[in-house]
């Protein structure tokens, strides 16, 4: 073979070798290649982006806002009717004051047994509502119970509880009402 006919079968060569790959890939699958690699501008997906997270911010933002809302009605309607039960319950307290107010002028026997009645009544519902009354008559003052109205000399111990105006009483365990006391000085 003569150079000449070695450079035509090379440069026939080099032309089929030389046909681009995008032109073969068509060819065969026929798929645009320009299509598939078509370039995606960052900026674009970017503020895509941005306005699909500022979308799910609005939306939580307002969700949290209508919680908020709710929480507070549900908080103030428990704050009216948190005595709902405890009110009910004295209604029957207050029935038995009005049979005791209604009694005949003279009939002191069923004044007494109307007032009997709604105390009992109204020791039913401090147990029910665990409300425990202070008795403080022979107890050591404490002034975390008690609320000394004066200081008076006795035959007690000084600081001893010897009389109570008033009973003190404790719901759930909490002081609601000291109890008014008058307490030793001691013996004089």
């Amino acid at each position: 073979m003569s150079e000449k006919q070695e450079t035509t079968q090379v440069g026939d060569m080099e032309e089929k070798v030389s046909t681009p790959i995008e032109d073969i890939v068509e060819k065969e699958e026929g798929v645009d290649v320009e299509e598939n690699t078509a370039p995606v501008d960052p900026l674009v997906e970017a503020l895509a982006e941005i306005d699909e997270l500022k979308d799910k911010l609005l939306r939580q933002h307002a969700e949290m806002e209508n919680v908020r809302k709710r929480t507070q009605r549900e908080v103030a309607d428990a704050r009216k009717f948190a005595v709902e039960k405890f009110a009910i319950a004295l209604l029957d307290v207050v029935d038995n004051l009005e049979r005791a107010v209604e009694t005949e002028a003279g009939n002191e026997d069923a004044m007494r047994n109307g007032i009997e009645l709604t105390l009992e009544a109204w020791h039913k519902v401090a147990i029910k509502f665990e409300m425990e009354r202070i008795d403080a008559v022979g107890q050591m003052f404490d002034p975390h119970q008690h609320e000394a109205l004066s200081k008076m000399p006795s035959d007690e111990a000084d600081g001893t509880v010897i009389n109570q105006h008033v009973a003190g009483y404790n719901l759930h365990g909490r002081l609601i009402r000291p109890a008014k006391v008058l307490v030793s000085s001691g013996p004089a």
